[in-house]
Order: structure tokens, then sequence, then C-alpha cells
């Protein structure tokens, strides 16, 4: 939508750009407590070994971090026993697909019960929040109620059928309840798991390129995460963005250019198919060929990471006030300083952080549209004048961007003779995952894993523990080789996982 408004320069109603803030502020609260809890925190907690837990010693621990409600010794023991439950059957459901008892595990069995209760309670939490979505008109995670050029439900305080103030009242309810759960659990799930892996600080950095569209924007323009790249893992200096910069390659990648030696900005980008490896099924890829489906996307020749550490390296560097007082605060309890966020312990707890204050802001947001309600603004919508093709120029161009919870995501548009010409994306998982570019220089995923010890290469959790660090969202599988291509184990993901979970081919990742 933002590519067709910038290509025909349709300027959206104040209140559609809060409603617009406010559905993807949710989005990003429900997305990285999911992340965290259900896709990724499964790789620092053993399950099994909460069956040893001491409950009362397990209620100890959570109220000496938390004064949750939730925390008595016999609440603790209600969750002992349904796990027990499940292994005595055989059958441990959600928590089947790991490797229970690898030696990499480092928690006490009270903090695993601990985070295997949250675990719990999280599915029902994020069920309760997201229902915010529904309530705007739209439906989670497909937002139907934006429209090129505002929203598509009403404001109207007199109906039943539009977004009113008892609307307002719910999600005013769910808002809070987000943030009770973020600020009393989530956040001091992850400073007490923190500490036992801090080693981790040290581990899964890569190049240290981080990139940020920005996104929420305020009603003078500006957005209130800022926008901009970081080069080498250099805080001093935060470079203003270009889109024009950006550039794809193929030359690793199963599609053609006419010239693959050089890159194409997404406004005449190509997406021509063009398999060149193996038969399927195979066990092997050479990764100094074409192997791959993902383009490869550049700035300025740099491969980027992006997503919820790129943001708040972006946003800390750039003196956000908030983010700064965040970050400031989790250092401080883990005894870190800033270069403990280039790894994967820091991507983890980047998206805390993330969490943490956008939470803060969603009340902030709705205070914006309450006040902009009552001032008599029920406009959602700049009109129907250039839903006619007629309207348009002949030609224009158009980009868009905005930042999904998993990271930067833009799209581009190419606009001839009133007809789409041209439409391209660059989604998230392709600057993660992206292979090596003409030059050598892998992507963010490869440089990653580059130096990760491994304990047991059949049951490799620290390679796991880096990918999912980044929250991918791809589904295929992990292929795991060793320096002479001999696999070593190929992990699956479960139907629940492969929303948010990659799968990836990686081979020699020590």
């Amino acid at each position: 939508m933002r590519a067709v408004e910038n290509a025909l320069g349709i300027e959206i109603p104040n209140n559609a750009r809060i409603l617009r803030n406010i559905i993807e502020g949710i989005q990003y609260v429900q997305d990285h407590v999911i992340h965290f809890y259900h896709l990724h925190a499964l790789d620092w907690v053993d399950v099994v070994s909460a069956l040893d837990a001491d409950p009362v010693k397990t209620s100890e621990l959570a109220q000496s971090i938390s004064d949750w409600p939730k925390s008595s010794a016999d609440y603790f023991q209600i969750v002992k026993d349904k796990l027990a439950g499940f292994v005595s059957s055989g059958q441990l459901g959600p928590f089947a697909n790991a490797y229970w008892g690898h030696p990499a595990y480092k928690l006490p069995a009270e903090a695993n019960l601990m985070a295997v209760a949250h675990y719990l309670e999280a599915l029902d939490w994020q069920r309760d929040v997201i229902r915010a979505h529904a309530l705007l008109g739209a439906k989670n995670p497909h937002l139907q109620t934006y429209l090129v050029g505002g929203m598509a439900s009403p404001i109207d305080p007199t109906s039943q059928a539009a977004i009113n103030a008892d609307t307002i009242a719910q999600i005013q309810g769910m808002f809070a309840r987000a943030k009770e759960f973020v600020d009393k659990v989530y956040l001091p799930d992850v400073l007490a798991v923190a500490p036992f892996y801090l080693d981790w600080a040290a581990i899964g950095g890569g190049e240290g390129n981080f990139l940020s569209y920005g996104d929420f924007p305020g009603a003078d323009g500006t957005q209130w995460l800022p926008q901009g790249f970081i080069l080498g893992k250099d805080l001093s200096k935060v470079y203003p963005l270009d889109h024009k910069d950006i550039t794809e390659h193929v030359s690793h990648s199963w599609f053609k250019y006419e010239d693959e030696t050089k890159g194409l900005h997404p406004w005449e980008g190509e997406t021509v198919p063009n398999f060149t490896g193996p038969k399927p099924p195979y066990k092997f890829l050479e990764t100094d060929q074409k192997y791959t489906w993902m383009k490869a996307p550049r700035l300025q020749d740099h491969a980027m990471e992006v997503g919820p550490l790129a943001r708040m390296l972006v946003a800390y560097a750039s003196g956000h006030k908030r983010v700064v007082e965040v970050v400031n605060l989790v250092l401080g309890k883990l005894g870190a300083g800033p270069e403990a966020l280039f790894s994967t312990l820091g991507r983890t707890a980047a998206r805390c952080i993330e969490t943490v204050v956008v939470a803060e802001q969603l009340s902030e947001w709705t205070n914006e549209l309450i006040a902009s309600i009552k001032s008599g603004d029920t406009k959602i919508h700049s009109g129907a004048e250039m839903w006619d093709p007629k309207n348009w120029p002949a030609e224009a161009q158009g980009w868009g961007f905005t930042e999904a919870p998993r990271g930067a995501l833009g799209h581009w548009v190419s606009i001839k003779d009133t007809k789409i010409a041209n439409y391209q994306a660059i989604v998230p998982s392709t600057w993660n995952c992206s292979p090596r570019d003409g030059k050598g220089v892998p992507g963010p995923y490869e440089a990653a894993l580059i130096g990760t010890p491994i304990a047991d290469e059949k049951m490799p959790l620290e390679v796991l523990r880096t990918i999912h660090s980044f929250d991918p969202c791809m589904a295929c599988g992990v292929h795991l080789l060793d320096v002479d291509g001999n696999e070593i184990n190929q992990i699956s993901l479960d139907a629940a996982d492969q929303y948010s979970n990659p799968l990836l081919k990686v081979r020699g990742a020590r």
C-alpha cells in the first residue's frame, strides 16, 4: 500500500496513520512474545529436566524476579504434573521437537519449570491480546483493514459497527494486559535466563552491518523508530539511507540476469527462475555455485542484518531516549557493555527490549487516536479519486517501506500506461538469509554461524540457537553437513513452527 501511495502521491488521513501504528504495534508485541516462548526459548530451556524441579524453590525463584501473581508453589506443582503427564504418555506434544538433555543446556531445573509454565501461559495470553486486530477490523496476520489511501474500518462514536468508545476501551484493556505480561514475565525471564548463557554474548554476531527502514510515523513526518544503517558494529555513526543504494544479486541464486556480475535495484528488478542445482531430492549443494532460491540484497554492496536487533541498535545509536534507557537497563543487569548486543544473545535480548518499549507506546498511540476523535476528526481514508486509473500519471514509481516484526520490508512498484509494469519486494528473511554475493561475502545467517561451537554434531542445538534468534520465516529443511559434505543430521519443524521458523541448508557450521 505504501508503495502505491508513494507512487501516486496519496497522503493518508491522520487517523489512518494512528490506526496503522496501533495495529502494527500490537503485532510486534504479540509476535515477539510468541517467538521467544514458543519458537526460541526451547533452544535454551530443557523442558524434560523441569521434572526434577522443586515447585517450592521454583516459586521462590519466580517471586524473586517478579510480582507476577501466578507464582505459588501449588501453581508450579500443577504445571509439573501436567508436564509429567506429557512425558509418561510418550507424547510430548509441543515439547517433542528438541534435544532434551543436551550438554549445552545450563539452566537449573527450577528455572526450566518456571519457563515451561510461562510457555503455557503465553499461549492463552497471545490469543487474548491479538484480538485487538479483530476489533480494529483486521485479521491476524493478514491485515485486511488496510487500504491504499487509508483504512477500511470506519470511526463512528454512535455506531456499534464502527470503531467507537467501546472498541477503544476494549483495546486499552488488551494493551494493559499485554504490557503487564511483558513487564512481569517476558523481561524478567530474559534477565533470569541470560546470565547462564553469557558466553553467547560473543557468539553469532556476523558481519555487524545493521539496517532499519524506520517506522511508526508521527504527525510531524518523523519516524518513532528511526531510519538508518550501521556498518562494522560501529555505534558512533548512523548512516542515512537512500533506498536507491539497494540492489539484489543472483550470482549464487537460482535466478538469472542478463549480466549477473551486477545487482539490480528493485525498480529494475527481475525474477526469472533458473534452477541449476541437483535434481531433488539432494543431500549436498555446492556453495561456490548457485545454491538457493533466495536473492542477495545488498546496501552499498554491504550485506545487512535486519530485525529487532538492527532496529534497537539504530535507535540506540540515534539517541532514542526510551530505547537507550531500556538497553542500558538490560546491559546493566547483565553486567555487559553494548558490544554484547552483537551476538545471538544480543539478538534475543533486543527483541525483548523492543517489546518493552512498543508495549509502552501503545497507550500513547491510543491516546492520540482518542484526542483526534474528540476533536471531531473521524476521517480514515483519503477518498476514492485515485482509485480511478484515469487520475494516475502515465508513469510513476513508488517505494513503500515498513518494519515488520522480523525486520525491514520494502516494496517497489513501477507504473507505466496506468498499469503495474514491475513490482518487487524484499522481505526481512531475504536480507537475513541472503546467500553469498559475487564477491563471496556471506549473508547474515551464514556469517553469524561462522565459529559457532558445537558440542554434538548429531544434536546441533547451537546452530538452531543462532538461526532461531533471527526469527526467520522459511518453510524448508535444515541439513547439517561436515566439512567433507557428509550429512550429520536433518531437522524438520512441525506444522506449528512453520509460520515463523527457518529451515536452512547449513554446511560446515562450526
